[in-house]
């Protein structure tokens, strides 16, 4: 069995992953990838936590099922935007697309 610590270390490396993505990428997809991996990094802490902690037999699986609903709808949201912005721009860069007006 694989202990509580291990999960939460590979939960807080899976975290930081998607946050240096996020903050340092100036592609838009790639910016979106990495929210997608840090939402999926709570998601395994809430799911290791419900598995270890007496008391919270469901409620951790509950809310992770919850997360990658908003996640799944997230996505859908944010390629929607990046979508209608690369075809008005011709570019998915951050940098290049500063504003949404125009």
């Amino acid at each position: 069995m694989i202990p509580l610590g291990d999960y939460l270390v590979f939960g807080a490396l899976l975290f930081s992953i998607g946050l240096f993505g996020a903050l340092r990428r100036e592609n838009a997809i790639t910016i979106l990838m990495s929210i997608e991996l840090m939402l999926n990094a709570v998601n395994v802490n809430l799911v290791a936590f419900s598995r270890y902690l007496p008391g919270a037999a469901l409620s951790g699986q509950i809310f992770a099922i919850f997360i990658i609903t908003v996640a799944a709808a997230e996505a859908a949201v944010g390629l929607a935007v990046i979508l209608v912005i690369a075809r008005r721009r011709r570019t998915v860069d951050i940098n290049e697309v500063r504003t949404l007006h125009d």
